[in-house]
Order: C-alpha cells, then structure tokens, then sequence
C-alpha cells in the first residue's frame, strides 16, 4: 500500500481534476435551460395544491399530480435534447434559483447543476415515477384518502430532484432529508396499522444514522477546503500535494455511512424488508427505482473524494461485496413477494456499490446498472402490486400458483423484469450487471478473485430466488385460498407495467453494445479506462451464464418440477436464519438498541441522581436553612431588642477575649 500510494493518489488528482473542470465550467443556463428550476417546482406545486386544498381536491387532485409528474419529464426531456446537441465539454449548465446561506466568506447558494450525471437522474426519476403515479391511480382507486397519497408522492419526486441537481453538499443534504421524510411519510401511510407505523419509524432512525454520517462530512470537507460546492471540493482535492489522508479517509468513511443508510446496504440493511409495508406503488417509486440508489449517486459525484482515499475506496467494495450476497441469500427464503423483492433491490444495489468503489473503471457500469434496475425492478414490483390486487392483498407466494393463466400481462411484463434481473441475454440486466462482475475481476492480488467471485455467485443466487418467485407465483399447482378470484388489473395499472417491460428488454440492448451511455457520462466519470481482468471477457461471461442457468434450473427442480407446499418447512439453519434476515435485527438490538438503553437509562439516572441531584439538595439546604431563619423575622419589638441584646453581649464578649 505505501507504495502504490503515490500513484493511487496521482490518479485521484488527475481525475478530480477532471471532475474539478468540468463543473467548474458549468455555463451559466441561458434560454430555456434557465427554466430547469421548473423539474422541482411542478411536483412541489402539486404537493402544495393538494394538501392545502384538503378535501376539495380529491375528485382532481391525483390527476393534477400525475399531469405535474409528466410535465417535469416533459421538462427534462427537453433539457435533454439541448444538451445532446452540444459538444459533450460543455455539457452542463449552472442554474440559480437564488442566495440561500451567507456568512462571512461562506455562501452556499441554492443552484441546480445539470450535467449527464444529474440528466440521467432526472430522466429515471421523472418517467419511472410518472409511470408510477398513472398505475396508482387504479391501485388507490378504492383508498378514501388517495389525495394524500398522491401529494406524498409529489413531495417525493421534487424532494429526489432536488436531491440529484443541487450543486453543493448543503442542497443536496436538504433534498436528502425531504427524500427521508417522503420515505416514512409513504411507508406508514396506512398509519392506523400499528405495525406500519412501526415499520415506517424504523426506516426513519436507520436513516437518520446514515444522515449523522453525510453531515460529519460536510464538516470535514468545509473545514478542510472552506466550502461545500462540489467544484470546489473537486479543485481542492485535486489541488492538494501533500493530501492529508486522514482528512480524506474520514470524509470518504462518512459519505459511505451516509450512503448504506439511504441506499439499505450493510451494516444499515435491516430497515428496507419492513418498508414493504407502504402501499406497493411506494415500493416501486422509492425502495427500488430512486431513493434507495441515492447512495450509489452520493459514491458517484464524491468520487475525487474517495480516489484519494484507498482505504475508503476499499471499504465501498467490500461494503457491496457483503450487501449482494446478503439480500441474495435473504431473498432465498422469503415467501412474502414483496420482501423477496426487497431482498434483491438490497442485492442489486450492492452491485453498483461494488462498482462505484472500484473507481472510474466502475462509476458510469453502477449508474448504468442503476438505470435499468430502475425499469425492470419497479416493473417487478408493480407486477407484485398486480398480483396482490387479484388476490386479495395476499403476499404469501405458497399461497400462488397458476397465475399466468388468469393475468397474461402481468406474467409476461413480470417476465420480462425476471430475465432482466437474472442477466439472460439480450435483456437489460445482462448488458448493464455482467459489466459490473467483468469490472469487479480487474485488479493484482486477492482483490479480483474475491470481489468476482462474489458478484460470480450472487449472480447464480440471484437467478436461483428470483426464479423462484417466478415460478411460485405464476406456474405450478393453483394453491389459491377459497376466498380469492384472480383478474388482471385495469388498463392504468398494466399500461405502466408494459412500458417498464419493454424498457426491461431493449433498454440494455440500446445503451450497452453502443457505449452509448458510458460515452454520455464521461464528461463527469471520465472515460472508462481499458482494464484487463484477471480473466479472459469471454471466459467471464460464459461462466456468469453457466451461475445463471444452474441457479434458474434449481429453481425449476425445486418449485416448479416438485409440488411447493402451502406450509413453509422447517429448513436447513441457514434458511431459518435467512428467513429473520440473517439475525440482523437481533444483531442490530444486542449490540446497538440494549447497549444504548442501558447507556440512556444510565445517563437519565447520572443527571437526575448527580447534576440534578446537586443542584436540588442545594436549593433544599437554602431553603431549609431560610426557613429557618425566617422564624427570627416575627415582628415583635421585643425579640429584635433581645437580639440587639445578644449581639452586644457577643460583640462585648469578643473584644474581651481578644484583650
């Protein structure tokens, strides 16, 4: 290490220089690109409209925020064009909205950044999210208080676009934050379910737990550079010759922590599963297609940061490496469509960590694997939402079976989704994750074999549980309860489901054999170096697919070939184990939850036995002590004579003895 730190550190100055220029150079917005504002006040409008509109609204209301979703796609399609048009230099524009922070020398301004990096955010969040909201109208269609709803998840997308296009820490931090309130407003949505309510705290404190992180280095980063705008943190670590690596390794540390928190990866993981419990719209919005990526958007934008620190650089991969193989082993024995869907969103999400730490080889793969698994996992989910509206609520899969005969689209659009996400060719995941496990096998020592090997089997478990849910949820025996009649859901819900499904199948056959968005984004990530994994490309990709068809064929011999039983049995150790998640909310309350207890209860008792203690058996003696002598000040004229009497005599006493 102390050796390659010289050339580590070269490359980071380089690239950060890079960085450092390009977004130094954002051209002021001139046109309609001044009007990029707009992306986040359509939504915000919507939200304003509809809460404070209360009830009158409700006829209306989730049509106008539909309309105000696509209507900031609309807006960032346009900004797309025009900046498509342009040299891929000058591919970015400063926007202010106005001066938020003056003190001293310090401003920190509320400005939006658009560049490819932002554009690809804004493009995702504002299609997906618009899908999303039309498909809830049929969903929602039957809630009283849908009208809500609807202004929850306006708040949602402005709060997320504000997140991706503010140009410094500071914005980006009040976007974070709105995106965390969005999050808990919508999972404890049906807050008159005590347990949703539940759910909804815990993913609020498991966040806040990432927040400390983001803000500890906002401190680092202004003490150290005297800014936030990341420009000028870019410069400043470009700049810096004799880098101060503690500096780096704590900002790169806390930008990781802040990052697992939002993004579910581990050790901050326990939360997502229970999020579940919000409406499944919310599941696809949020928990699979945006917020939950904002972590991997975070390790992206931060990356001169985290080129100057290897140790922290390292910690991202191997935080990604642990977090895939997680949810894919949780995902393996979960019954609850939704939490096995949940458990591969963490997984999928540990892959593009697992790429963004590996620096600029990996940055434009993590956010291109981000891009469609946004599709094909907000597909995934909308098509569980489907399958519950035709059974009842039910989320149980034991309880499937035989669906495709009775919800044709939403087999075919969930099939789709299911080929993606398992990397068959040509569907988007093999064109957008095999680069991620191709990349992951660069590199000299042990690193390339561990971190390959690790994306090389969560690909063979990804393919084995998400087949699985397939085949537990649309072939084999019907197992439906007596109660239910499967249908498929109306045109607003399978519409949204169609379109993410043909962008789950030709998306990655588009943006992949072209280069076309790793070219995109290389004003911002740099161009993606020429690498040489440890082995040959070919050989990986024939090994990836053998992972994929072995864990797809067990699948089929264990749930498709074979009767699945309506009772789950018992099972191996690690199957009990990974139906509780592993044992990490024991894990989580053994070792933080008790242990900070204990701390509380023992603080609470320091400060009401000793500091308040104190202070009140002093107030006690002064006020005993003046009860006392209270009794002296009675009024008669004759007890003051005698005490005039016996001070006389003490004084004349005194001066005796002294004599």
């Amino acid at each position: 290490m102390p050796t390659a730190l010289p050339s580590l550190l070269s490359s980071a100055g380089t690239y950060a220089a890079g960085l450092a220029t390009r977004e130094g150079e954002a051209q002021a917005a001139t046109g309609f690109a001044s009007y990029a504002w707009l992306l986040v006040a359509l939504p915000l409008l919507g939200t304003a409209i509809l809460l404070l509109g209360a009830r009158r609204t409700d006829r209306w209301g989730p049509y106008l925020a539909t309309l105000l979703s696509w209507g900031g796609f609309v807006v960032g399609l346009i900004l797309f064009f025009m900046m498509y048009a342009q040299a891929p230099g000058d591919r970015g524009w400063a926007v202010p909205v106005y001066e938020w922070v003056v003190a001293g020398s310090f401003t920190a301004n509320l400005n939006l950044l658009v560049d490819p990096l932002s554009m690809a955010f804004v493009l995702l969040v504002t299609f997906v999210g618009s899908l999303i909201h039309v498909y809830s109208i049929g969903y929602m269609a039957q809630d009283t208080d849908r009208r809500r709803f609807f202004a929850y998840l306006n708040f949602f997308v402005a709060s997320m676009l504000l997140l991706v296009l503010a140009d410094n820490y500071l914005v980006l931090y009040m976007g974070w934050e709105c995106v965390g309130l969005a999050s808990w407003l919508l999972i404890g949505f049906w807050n008159m379910n005590p347990a949703y309510s539940t759910a909804a705290n815990k993913s609020f404190f498991a966040n806040r737990v990432g927040d400390f992180g983001l803000s500890v280095a906002m401190f680092i980063m202004f003490f150290h550079f005297g800014s936030l705008d990341f420009a000028t943190v870019n410069a400043g670590v470009a700049g810096l010759q004799g880098i101060n690596q503690g500096f780096m390794t704590a900002a790169g540390l806390m930008l990781l922590l802040a990052a697992c928190g939002k993004s579910a990866q581990f050790p901050l993981q326990s939360w997502l599963g229970d999020a579940m419990a919000g409406p499944t719209p919310v599941s696809a919005l949020i928990h699979a297609a945006t917020m939950v990526t904002a972590g991997v958007y975070l390790i992206v934008r931060s990356g001169p940061v985290f080129e100057a620190s290897p140790t922290a650089q390292l910690l991202v991969v191997i935080v990604g490496a642990i977090t895939l193989l997680f949810g894919a082993i949780v995902g393996c024995a979960k019954d609850d469509i939704k939490k096995a869907l949940a458990a591969s969103t963490m997984s999928q999400i540990g892959y593009m960590m697992l790429a963004a730490g590996l620096g600029p080889i990996g940055y434009a793969f993590a956010i291109f694997h981000l891009i469609t698994h946004g599709f094909f996992k907000a597909g995934l989910f909308l098509g569980s939402g489907s399958v519950m509206h035709g059974m009842n609520d039910q989320v149980d899969m034991r309880r499937f079976g035989g669906l495709s005969a009775v919800m044709k689209i939403t087999w075919l659009t969930f099939g789709a989704g299911w080929l993606a996400i398992i990397g068959i060719p040509p569907f988007a995941g093999f064109w957008s994750k095999d680069k991620i496990i191709e990349s992951a096998f660069v590199g000299e020592g042990w690193r390339p074999w561990v971190f390959g090997l690790a994306a090389l089997i969560g690909a063979g478990i990804t393919a084995f549980y998400m087949s699985r849910l397939f085949f537990m949820t649309f072939h084999g025996k019907r197992r439906w309860t007596d109660d239910v009649h499967p249908h498929e859901a109306p045109a607003s819900m399978t519409v949204p489901m169609i379109v993410l499904a043909l962008g789950s199948a030709f998306m990655g056959l588009i943006l992949g054999p072209t280069g076309a968005f790793s070219t995109w984004l290389e004003p911002i990530t740099g161009a993606v170096e020429e690498h040489h994994p440890v082995l040959p490309v070919p050989v990986i990709i024939a090994v990836t697919l053998v992972f994929v068809l072995v864990g797809g064929g067990w699948a089929w011999r264990r749930y498709l070939a074979e009767e699945v039983p309506t009772v789950a049995p018992t099972g191996n150790a690690l199957t009990r184990a990974a139906r509780v998640d592993l044992y990490q909310d024991q894990v989580n309350e053994a070792l933080l939850m008790r242990p900070g207890i204990h701390l509380t209860r023992s603080l609470v008792f320091a400060d009401g036995e000793g500091i308040d203690g104190a202070a009140g058996g002093l107030a006690a003696f002064i006020g005993g002590w003046a009860e006392r002598m209270r009794k002296i000040q009675n009024g008669f004229v004759r007890s003051y004579a005698l005490t005039m009497l016996a001070g006389i005599v003490a004084i004349l006493g005194a001066l005796w003895v002294i004599q």
